[in-house]
């Protein structure tokens, strides 16, 4: 009798111990995920700025500035459905950049620039917010599909998250050029 008592209370203190971690997981998820909403806001308060700059040049922003105004109008949309839109919008700003080369006085204008630097810096602070919540994910997913917690999970309903992967303007890579021998 001593004996499946002490079983059943060390099962029982398990249970509890692992219900714990997944809310302790859980709050990490979400408080990683606050900080790409932040540097997401910062990205998107930049945009209109970095529009204004270029308006004078080239007649490409609408575009920029619609998806920039829909995301800001959907602040609910889930992980991977603003992974695409933030990955187009990163696209996007690509674009306006690669457009602006064609405009020596715009690159060489120091308001554009400063722009360009800040943009620079807050996809640098979203790529690390990303890794840290994509973490938080790991391990999460890690415990709500490891065995025996899947158990605790299951009974909670606690599930996997969604891991938030997408293309940042400052790292798509060069365009290859070939060059014909002829």
């Amino acid at each position: 009798m001593f004996w499946s008592a002490l079983i059943v209370l060390a099962v029982l203190a398990w249970g509890v111990w692992t219900y714990n971690r997944f809310v302790r997981l859980r709050n990490q998820v979400d408080e990683a995920w606050a900080g790409i909403d932040v540097q997401l806001q910062r990205r998107w308060d930049l945009v209109p700025n970095l529009l204004a700059t270029v308006k004078g040049y080239m007649q490409h922003e609408s575009g920029v500035l619609e998806r920039v105004t829909r995301l800001r109008g959907h602040p609910e949309l889930g992980v991977d459905q603003r992974a695409s839109e933030e990955t187009g919008l990163s696209r996007s700003i690509g674009r306006l950049f690669a457009v602006a080369e064609d405009y020596p006085d715009l690159k060489a204008s120091e308001g554009f620039r400063q722009l360009h630097d800040s943009l620079v810096e807050i996809e640098e602070h979203l790529q690390f917010a990303r890794r840290y919540y994509n973490g938080s994910v790991r391990d999460n997913n890690n415990l709500v599909e490891g065995f025996p917690s899947m158990l605790v999970a299951r009974s909670f309903g606690y599930g996997p998250a969604a891991f938030f992967e997408i293309e940042l303007a400052s790292q798509r890579s060069a365009p290859r050029i070939g060059l014909d021998p002829s």
